[in-house]
């Protein structure tokens, strides 16, 4: 008779072989998914190759309107907000230093490329809450409409105190509307063809 009985059976364990293979075959697959991703983004700089640069941040403007620091979200095409634009590293998530001026937008961004936005450019402001993908509470984001030669674009910034985006709102559409009238009024102003011939005659 066995008075001590029979001892428990061992749990069974793992053969190291198999868990080395799941291991190799979850890093195959994220390795599958980074490389189609970035198949991708190439995909939409080669499509988005005839968009032309955007002019470079001047080294003075005059007196500042507006200033504020947060995030550039990113810059997607105008009125698709999932149309992300990767050419010329608009599409680079970043923090951001934004300047408005009478002569534009200034758009700094220190691990980027940085770029500015005439004035005669500008095409409107509003606050939303999603662009690029990237959804935020309503109101929790700042999209400014710019013109980038035949193109409408969209860029979207996230102020440090979103109770700045109502100010750059209101600044951004001041600032069109004032450009817009003095274009109006210099072309008004300009002398006809048909006068200067006249006078010349």
């Amino acid at each position: 008779m066995n008075l001590l009985g029979e001892a428990p059976h061992s749990a069974a364990v793992t053969h190291v072989g198999d868990l080395v293979g799941w291991v190799i075959g979850i890093l195959l697959v994220i390795a599958l998914v980074y490389w189609l991703m970035r198949q991708g983004w190439n995909w939409r700089k080669t499509v988005q190759s005839g968009l032309p640069e955007p002019a470079a941040v001047p080294t003075r403007t005059t007196e500042k309107i507006l200033e504020t620091e947060g995030r550039y979200v990113g810059t997607t095409t105008a009125g698709d907000w999932l149309n992300r634009v990767a050419a010329h590293r608009l599409g680079e998530r970043s923090l951001v230093e934004l300047t408005l001026s009478a002569e534009g937008l200034k758009v700094v961004r220190p691990a980027s490329q940085s770029f500015f936005v005439p004035v005669a450019d500008l095409r409107g402001a509003r606050l939303d809450k999603g662009i690029a993908g990237k959804v935020f509470p309503e109101g929790g984001l700042l999209v400014i409409t710019w013109q980038l030669g035949d193109q409408q674009l969209d860029s979207g910034f996230r102020a440090d105190r979103s109770s700045d985006h109502d100010n750059w709102v209101t600044a951004v559409e001041v600032l069109i509307k004032a450009h817009d009238k003095v274009t109006d009024t210099d072309k008004n102003t300009e002398p006809n063809v048909n006068d200067r011939n006249v006078e010349g005659a």
